[in-house]
């Protein structure tokens, strides 16, 4: 919704508003939005889903009609949008009317786990079963063919650095299987239960990593991982906790990056409030993190960048999206990143990014206002 005020606001052509993430309701940006605020980076799922067989006519909440992918196509049942898992049918995700985003309604695990069949009960979960492109456009035996198709043909067609979005996520799969309440029960009673779905679960991210390298690697400039480790007030586990269950299979997922692409720099998407855990990861070999969220506990830029600016690459932080970005007016959203860039930008080691996502109601003169202010 925000991207297609954005294009009218900037006087751009009608295009049909392609959303890349249906749980997110993110829009693919195209190449006029890239080129007008000199965006330095692009994802390889835009190397996919370019032929119209792979999208299918939806309407935002607004009323704006866009393009959803075809294999994640909401459907209407008792006033709420609601996704299905390809597999089974089972309703996994829903969208009441007046709501903007999607939210999880199955969590696998809750009762009890199964994991003899993990892969199976991935599609029962709303995060690990809708897919953004490419998605299931390289599933299947030929997939690894397509992938390393669509990645060369990325390459070719840009300068910007290309982002392979893999995830491996550990704690979160935990949550999105077991629900937060009893994972966490998990690592903090029963420390052997979580270890053996850990291990189950790092099988799968080890194999799907090597295929991932072999056939997108040589393409790719960064690997980004996700893993939301942080709250608004820390960490969502102690420093103990994580070096127990989580830093050991970082370095084996990044160290195996490492290994096989020793060109690509490793990035993770951890949400929170992480600072107490940021040796931790970057001993475990992390180059960068994403979004750097300003407004939790610990994650003061100043201190941030003295004590970590030489070890790791801040990517985001660049503007608030909670108190600013939505509800500032135009002239307080430049001062406001003018004063985060004074911050960021000495020694270099710094990508400019908002924090998170652009949300559905920011008006398109702050995101105008956020960017040029880079500039």
């Amino acid at each position: 919704m925000a991207y297609a005020r954005l294009r009218d606001h900037l006087g751009l052509p009608k295009r049909p508003i392609r959303v890349y993430d249906p749980v997110q309701q993110l829009a693919i940006v195209d190449e006029d939005v890239l080129e007008r605020f000199r965006v330095d980076t692009i994802e390889l799922g835009r190397a996919f889903a370019l032929e119209e067989k792979w999208w299918t006519e939806w309407v935002l909440p607004d009323g704006t009609p866009c393009l959803m992918p075809v294999w994640a196509k909401p459907e209407r049942r008792d006033g709420a949008w609601v996704l299905r898992s390809a597999r089974t049918g089972a309703v996994i995700a829903q969208m009441p009317d007046g709501v903007w985003y999607f939210e999880q309604t199955v969590y696998p695990f809750a009762e009890r786990e199964d994991l003899d069949h993990l892969e199976d009960y991935l599609s029962e979960s709303m995060w690990t079963a809708v897919a953004s492109p490419p998605g299931p456009i390289v599933a299947g035996p030929d997939g690894p063919r397509l992938l390393a198709e669509g990645a060369r043909r990325l390459r070719q067609q840009t300068d910007r650095a290309i982002i392979g979005l893999f995830g491996g996520n550990l704690l979160e799969f935990g949550q999105f299987l077991f629900r937060n309440d009893v994972f966490f029960m998990l690592l903090a009673g029963e420390p052997d239960r979580a270890h053996r779905f850990l291990d189950r679960l790092m099988q799968m991210h080890l194999r799907n990593l090597e295929q991932f390298l072999a056939s997108a690697g040589p393409h790719l400039d960064l690997i980004l991982f996700g893993d939301d480790l942080g709250m608004q007030l820390g960490p969502q586990v102690s420093p103990a906790m994580y070096r127990e269950f989580f830093q050991p299979r970082e370095r084996e997922l990044w160290g195996l990056v490492k290994a096989r692409a020793p060109h690509l720099k490793v990035m993770l998407h951890c949400c929170g409030g992480v600072r107490e855990l940021l040796p931790g990861l970057i001993e475990a070999g992390l180059d960068a993190i994403n979004p750097v969220q300003i407004t939790c506990k610990g994650m003061d830029p100043a201190g941030l960048k003295r004590d970590f600016g030489t070890k790791l690459t801040f990517w985001g932080g660049g503007c608030d999206t909670r108190e600013v970005l939505g509800q500032a007016r135009p002239a307080q959203v430049r001062d406001h990143v003018r004063r985060l860039m004074d911050i960021w930008r000495p020694g270099g080691g710094y990508v400019f990014q908002q924090v998170h996502n652009i949300l559905a109601d920011v008006p398109p003169e702050n995101i105008v206002a956020m960017l040029d202010a880079v500039e």
